[in-house]
């Protein structure tokens, strides 16, 4: 089968980065299902994972964390798909990814793709729409279907790919979403995903959220630097309040005052983490799935996809990682199609 892998760790710039390789097609057994891959969209976590190292793998590695495809073949305990199913999926971190024409997953961690997205519209969604909905349902004590929510939540980060679908599901949620935003293209974008109000996070936020009337929040996702807000989001946010972080600090937090007088809960998300340590209730990510492709579907959500690159190929995934490390790209890039 046709795949995308690595052998060594280098810039993204070295053609050699990201290689077109010939691999042996996997067989499914057990719980995994065999999908046959026709789209896939690129995250910060393959960005992160293929960055230079002195690290040299002896066969190659096949990255790729969001998917979109068809059941091709399922193992004998598979109870929950059969071939010719549609779905969707970000798999398993410790597993070969999805940069392959075919790909084992545990189907405990697929869902069925909405039927009214076509694959790149839906591989745009797996990773970030299950990081979101875990941090804000999971990891929180919130809840999708709040009835008379007056909560309010700040989003720093909001036109990437995980604030694009927050901002989503807390606008259903019943908050008031506040998302950061810099450039006339990015606050546009929030404003589409549904944004109540968007700021500028290069500006200091205390000022913007109180000329919107809000001089504290029930709720904060910070979904960029964690070091560079965390003294602001102690200021800003309420007590019994809720902070919800995804991206590695560079140093220590001071997590004591303000954050224990206002008794503050702080909650980490890595999506990765039910797949990773075999968690009991890894079923939750397949049910997670359903859902949001049933709201996508009613129209309560839509696509985070903003740009096809092309077919699946190095050259492209190259490309893809380039923009992605630029820091500047908006909602997610997909990759459709093999040749």
């Amino acid at each position: 089968m046709k795949a995308i892998a690595l052998t060594r760790y280098l810039s993204i710039d070295d053609p050699q980065s990201l290689q077109d390789v010939e691999l042996p097609k996997p067989v499914a057994s057990g719980s995994d299902v065999l999908v046959r891959v026709e789209a896939i969209s690129v995250n910060p976590v393959d960005t992160k994972i293929r960055s230079p190292k002195p690290q040299v793998e002896t066969q190659p590695k096949v990255l790729g964390y969001d998917a979109a495809g068809v059941v091709e073949a399922v193992g004998e305990s598979v109870t929950l798909f059969q071939p010719g199913d549609e779905v969707y999926y970000a798999g398993d971190v410790t597993r070969p990814g999805s940069n392959a024409q075919f790909q084992l997953v545990d189907e405990r961690l697929v869902g069925r793709k909405p039927a009214t997205l076509d694959f790149a519209q839906a591989a745009a969604l797996p990773l970030t729409a299950i990081t979101a909905w875990e941090l804000l349902f999971d990891r929180m004590p919130f809840s999708i279907d709040a009835e008379g929510n007056d909560r309010s939540l700040l989003i720093i980060g909001g036109a990437g790919g995980v604030g694009s679908i927050a901002i989503q599901l807390a606008r259903h949620a019943g908050f008031a979403v506040i998302a950061t935003a810099s450039r006339p293209q990015t606050i546009e974008w929030c404003r589409s995903m549904g944004a109540h109000h968007v700021i500028d996070h290069r500006q200091p936020l205390a000022p913007q959220l109180e000329s919107l009337g809000y001089k504290q929040v029930d709720a904060v996702l910070n979904l960029a630097d964690t070091d560079r807000y965390w003294e602001t989001i102690g200021e800003l946010i309420a007590p019994l309040g809720h902070v919800g972080l995804i991206v590695e600090p560079s140093g220590l937090l001071k997590i004591g005052d303000p954050y224990k007088a206002k008794s503050v809960g702080i909650h980490w998300e890595m999506m990765f983490a039910r797949a990773r340590f075999r968690t009991p209730d890894m079923i939750e990510q397949h049910r997670i799935l359903n859902r949001v492709g049933s709201l996508v579907d009613a129209g309560e959500l839509r696509t985070t996809h903003t740009e096809t690159i092309g077919a699946i190929n190095a050259a492209n995934l190259r490309e893809a990682h380039r923009r992605l490390e630029s820091g500047a790209t908006i909602g997610k890039l997909v990759l459709a199609g093999w040749n």
